[in-house]
């Protein structure tokens, strides 16, 4: 077990787009243990911190750096991670860990030669209402699972070209969100069965995704994803169980058992990423979850394809 540290972890963003400004940097300086140090980015900085144009600059450049936290698209994340452990860094990968799972291995492997830590993060199982609704679903026969994950790309992928090409994922960025709080909450592993798939005609990516899952005792698990939503938007996971109907509503932040609040509490779910991150970095540990990744890849392999009508930002 790693020594007890005296010192804030030295961690640096590579990548400076909007979850990075968004959640990353205020979750860092809420979390006793870390501190921001350094942004790595071509095209954006923060005032008051040090700058380097790509993470080779930083990894060259700045060595009392310790740690870094990727936020670069999933299509370049294995090489940057990979660079990174070989430098002796810590290394926190913002969801999905890769644009593949095979590529994750090679992270694996360098985590254990060097001694860092690798953490692959969901952020959204740190969502209030899911370690509840897990102890809830631990206690009864679960007879059916309803997944609506829908919400309108132009809102929250303004501009990012790189989300409709092949590793972007496409509707599963979001929908694979949904995937982590399912396999979280499950008691039992769960495994796909069918998937409709609705490609865009000029995009490489899906727009919109029906899938159907079950587990050993054959519950049936439906999921819909669509990036078309405009107006309201939608992440609900309703569970009919032998005590009746729990909801996670509004990507986990509230839990209703029969319509009743259960839990209903502000979203704090990127400070205990970085909690977590610290708590693996002080035992000297890594934490790499691939399953929700697993299941967005037996979709691509099994589910069948439809095109439809082009999509433009």
């Amino acid at each position: 077990m790693a020594a007890p540290r005296l010192a804030p972890i030295r961690l640096a963003i590579v990548g400076f787009g909007k979850i990075a400004r968004d959640q990353h940097v205020a979750a860092i300086a809420a979390t006793p243990g870390i501190e921001l140090a350094a942004i790595a980015s071509r095209n954006a900085e923060l005032e008051g911190v040090a700058h380097f144009t790509t993470l080779e600059e930083l990894l060259s450049q700045a060595p009392e750096i310790e740690a870094v936290a990727l936020c670069t698209p999933p299509q370049v994340r294995q090489a940057q991670a990979l660079a990174a452990l070989r430098a002796g860094k810590h290394v926190l990968l913002e969801k999905p860990p890769g644009a593949t799972v095979s590529e994750i291995a090679p992270l694996i492997a360098a985590s254990r030669l060097t001694g860092k830590t690798l953490y692959a993060t969901w952020h959204s199982r740190h969502a209030p209402a899911v370690e509840p609704a897990r102890a809830f679903l631990a206690g009864c026969d679960i007879r059916s699972v309803r997944i609506d994950w829908k919400e309108d790309v132009r809102v929250w992928h303004p501009g990012q070209g790189w989300i409709w090409e092949p590793g972007g994922l496409g509707v599963f960025d979001p929908g694979i969100n949904a995937l982590s709080i399912l396999t979280r909450i499950m008691p039992r592993p769960v495994f796909l069965t069918r998937a409709d798939l609705a490609f865009p005609s000029n995009r490489a990516a899906p727009i919109a995704a029906n899938l159907d899952f079950t587990d050993e005792t054959g519950v049936l698990i439906r999921a819909e994803f669509d990036f078309r939503q405009t107006g309201d938007q939608t992440w609900d996971i309703r569970v009919e169980t032998s005590k009746g109907t729990l909801t996670l509503s509004s990507g986990g932040a509230k839990l209703f058992h029969d319509g009743q609040p259960m839990v209903d509490e502000v979203e704090a779910e990127y400070p205990a990423l970085y909690q977590r991150f610290v708590e693996l970095v002080g035992q000297g540990a890594s934490d790499v979850d691939l399953t929700p990744l697993v299941h967005v890849a037996d979709a691509f392999m099994i589910g069948r394809r439809d095109v439809v009508e082009p999509f433009d930002d």
